[in-house]
């Protein structure tokens, strides 16, 4: 009996030792491909930054042009400089998302960080029609954060709900404390998302915007999780969007750090 169980024990530490095996491997393997696929996404803008500011140059000599058959060049070149600039924005966004690995992280204050990506959009909120509403908890604890791409990923999702609220709605931000840790709720009155795209949204390069690059939401999410955190959303057309972002707090911090 007792040799059985010591069998049992073995194989079972053996499965764990080739799960880990599996594991070191596959981030290995990430990592690696991550680091080609920036890199080749670096060489690539290299030349496409050329060919664009080359089609700016051409569009300049061609701008005064007279003749039918040269108008239609330059309505040409109009659109390829489009597309040239569509693709450096991809690249950029792209290059971004896969440098994303591991954060330098401090002691920080989530509810300042919401404030300045408030602060940022409050002008184009009122021309808007739209109407920011905070709700911050002042006692809300400090949390571990790179403030940097924090505000990038909020600012992310603060930018779909102000484009999803073109005719003006309300924007509602809530901090909050948590069993486990403090959350941050975003809530817009916009048109919602479908039940195709709010399975897809997190997809990389799935967007339903035409000039989208389909990486803000990913990003955001991949920020999120560098955090230690989640990103939960909730939505439905012509009714809104509800995004949570739940953190962990460091254990036993005075809050007093977090003011």
């Amino acid at each position: 009996m007792t040799q059985t169980v010591h069998d049992e024990f073995f194989m079972v530490d053996r499965e764990v030792e080739r799960w880990q095996q599996r594991a070191q491997l596959l981030e290995k393997q990430y990592a690696e491909l991550a680091q080609i696929a920036g890199s080749l996404a670096h060489e690539i803008k290299n030349p496409l930054s050329v060919i664009r500011m080359n089609m700016e140059l051409v569009e300049e000599d061609l701008e005064e042009s007279e003749t039918p058959r040269e108008r239609r060049v330059w309505t040409k070149l109009q659109t390829v400089h489009a597309q040239c600039q569509r693709l450096e924005k991809l690249l950029n966004d792209f290059m971004k998302f896969a440098r994303l690995r591991e954060l330098d992280l401090e002691i920080g204050s989530l509810n300042k960080q919401v404030a300045m990506v408030l602060d940022m959009y409050e002008a184009q909120a009122q021309s808007q029609g739209v109407q920011i509403n905070r709700y911050l908890d002042p006692e809300l604890p400090a949390m571990q954060l790179e403030p940097e791409t924090l505000q990038a990923a909020m600012v992310n999702l603060v930018k779909n709900a102000m484009e999803s609220m073109e005719e003006g709605g309300e924007l509602t931000v809530i901090t909050r404390v948590t069993p486990v840790g403090i959350a941050m709720d975003l809530i817009d009155t916009g048109c919602g998302m479908s039940e195709n795209t709010a399975l897809n949204m997190f997809s990389a390069f799935y967007t339903t915007k035409p000039a989208g690059s389909g990486l803000g939401l990913p990003m955001a999410r991949k920020v999120v999780q560098a955090h230690g955190g989640r990103i939960d959303v909730q939505s439905q057309e012509s009714q809104g969007t509800k995004f949570t972002l739940e953190f962990p707090t460091p254990a036993r911090l005075d809050s007093s750090e977090n003011k």
